[in-house]
């Protein structure tokens, strides 16, 4: 069979794509920093596509919270967050994650004990071949937890995870766990905790785990006179930083 002669609609969504994965590596790898102006008819010439694609992708970028748009002023990368808003994301995990990790313990039949091996030795495998880190240490943090929140069966809540991870992106200049090794450890004892469907001991370790990679994001404003640790649980404080 002779191939399929590419059409005008196939073209763009390849084009769409390609400015897409270019952008987003872009902006994750620091390329562009936070709070940087995106100048569409610039970025249009560097990649060589019209500015067509450029704007769908950026309104994609949007969703993924990676760029914000002004009115007046256009596109620009998502600025890095402050303390107060850093606080507020974590806070926001301690209540949702340690739930759906025991959550995950409770339901023999949607562990997903292999699943998060999987993960860890595919990671440990990247750790042993690669040097610099950040960007799969992100991703793989990132794959980890959206399996355990699947597993919980909540898709709002797997949502808004994803709305809210990626804003740790930003943070990747501060790599606190340079090598991986904490967060392998502490996602390790995770994961064996749901595979024995031991709900406290899931539900404890996640939170421990958030609570230190709260301490280690939060090291890029060490100095700071209100810095102190993410609280143990309980609400959130009404009132964070002033």
């Amino acid at each position: 069979m002779p191939p399929r002669q590419s059409t005008d609609a196939s073209r763009g969504k390849a084009a769409v794509s390609d400015v897409y994965s270019s952008m987003r590596a872009a902006i994750l790898e620091g390329e562009i920093a936070p709070g940087t102006r995106i100048n569409i008819d610039a970025v249009a010439r560097s990649l060589g596509v019209s500015q067509t694609p450029v704007r769908e992708v950026l309104q994609r970028l949007e969703g993924d919270n990676l760029v914000v748009y002004s009115p007046g002023r256009g596109y620009s990368t998502t600025p890095l967050l402050g303390l107060a808003e850093l606080r507020s994301l974590f806070e926001f995990r301690l209540l949702v994650e340690p739930w759906a990790a025991r959550s995950a313990a409770v339901d023999r039949l949607a562990n997903p004990a292999a699943a998060l091996g999987k993960e860890l030795a595919g990671f440990r495998e990247t750790m042993a071949a690669t040097g610099d880190l950040r960007q799969d240490l992100v991703a793989h943090d990132t794959r980890f937890h959206d399996t355990i929140l699947a597993a919980s069966g909540n898709p709002v809540v797997r949502h808004a995870f994803a709305q809210t991870h990626c804003h740790l992106h930003t943070f990747r200049l501060y790599p606190a766990d340079v090598d991986g090794a904490i967060t392998v450890a502490e996602h390790s004892a995770v994961r064996d905790a749901i595979e024995a469907c031991l709900p406290e001991q899931a539900e404890a370790a996640m939170a421990e785990h958030i609570r230190n990679s709260f301490d280690r994001f939060a090291q890029a404003f060490e100095g700071h006179a209100e810095l102190s640790p993410l609280e143990d649980g309980g609400p959130p404080r009404k009132r964070i930083i002033r």
